[in-house]
């Protein structure tokens, strides 16, 4: 087992940031976590871990937790995480995703944390990209101000690492999907189908469906996470199964697993819709080992059992 750590997770009530969160324990690290509850769910709060409900874009907060907590490294979850909503208000996006995530780094610098891990993203930060799957030498081409604000914090990580000698890992993920993601926001897609579907409501598909992603299990994310965190990487990674499923693809397989018997409906596409990307994680897998363990079909099945009963339990 790794030396025990304390380790702070921003976005621990979210939905990554819970599952990262319990692995974390699992593994006997000392967890503390950040959340400002406007998105994340108190009942994903691991009760094995320390709770400061905060908000990042509070400096003189985060400064509070960070001194009290006394964290060795960051895991950094926390963000405004719909490409919709971004597209929308590109300025409400940028002060949680930029100017939140520069209060963390400043919290982080002024307490000496040895190292942080960034939950970046891959699918928004490559747009489309000419040969798939993407490497991370892959040109930066962000279709949304979801992906440019994720791009900037990049930037600012690799100056902090130069300027002040920071350690980081930034953690470029495919689209993560499983227990606890809600069904909203763009990258909730696999929820929001699963909800309609076992409500007898038709799913939506926006434009021909025919749009290819890489989706990669949350607990191989977090996997991933604790992997980055116990080795101390550095740099930037990707994080996904290099393997393209079409939306419509999801959408069938879906109904087969929640028994719908309903129809698809199509919308217009929407803007800022990436049309084909997935990653390549081989240097992750060489660098600490990683390998995405739970296959597509498997965790479908997981998630909608889940979902299942998260909507039993609610009746």
């Amino acid at each position: 087992m790794a030396e025990l750590t304390r380790i702070l997770v921003t976005g621990g009530a979210g939905f990554i940031g819970s599952h990262v969160v319990d692995a974390l324990v699992e593994k006997g690290h000392a967890v503390g976590v950040v959340d400002s509850l406007a998105t994340g769910n108190r009942n994903n709060l691991n009760p094995d871990a320390v709770f400061y409900e905060a908000d990042i874009t509070d400096a003189r907060e985060l400064s509070r937790v960070f001194a009290e907590f006394k964290p060795q490294v960051l895991d950094h979850h926390a963000a405004q995480i719909s490409v919709a909503l971004s597209s929308r208000d590109p300025a409400a996006d940028a002060m949680t995703n930029v100017i939140g995530s520069i209060n963390i780094l400043e919290a982080a610098r002024s307490a000496g944390v040895e190292h942080l891990v960034f939950a970046s993203t891959g699918g928004a930060l490559y747009g489309d990209p000419v040969k798939v799957p993407a490497a991370e030498t892959t040109a930066i081409a962000p279709l949304s101000p979801y992906g440019a604000s994720k791009a900037s914090v990049e930037t600012y990580l690799k100056m902090y690492h130069d300027t002040y000698g920071f350690s980081y890992t930034a953690l470029r993920y495919a689209n993560v999907f499983g227990p606890r993601q809600t069904a909203e926001g763009e990258a909730g897609v696999i929820a929001i189908f699963v909800n309609r579907m076992l409500k007898g409501e038709n799913p939506v598909i926006f434009g021909d469906g025919e749009q290819q992603r890489d989706f990669v299990y949350v607990g191989d994310v977090a996997k991933a996470n604790v992997n980055a965190i116990e080795s101390r990487l550095e740099g930037a990674y990707n994080v996904g199964t290099g393997v393209p499923f079409s939306v419509n693809e999801i959408a069938r397989e879906l109904a087969i697993v929640c028994a719908f018997e309903g129809s698809f409906e199509y919308a217009e596409e929407r803007a800022g819709e990436v049309r084909r990307v997935t990653l390549d994680a081989s240097n992750l897998m060489r660098e600490t080992g990683w390998q995405p363990k739970i296959q597509l079909a498997e965790g479908l099945v997981l998630t909608v059992a889940h979902q299942n009963a998260q909507m039993n339990r609610s009746i």
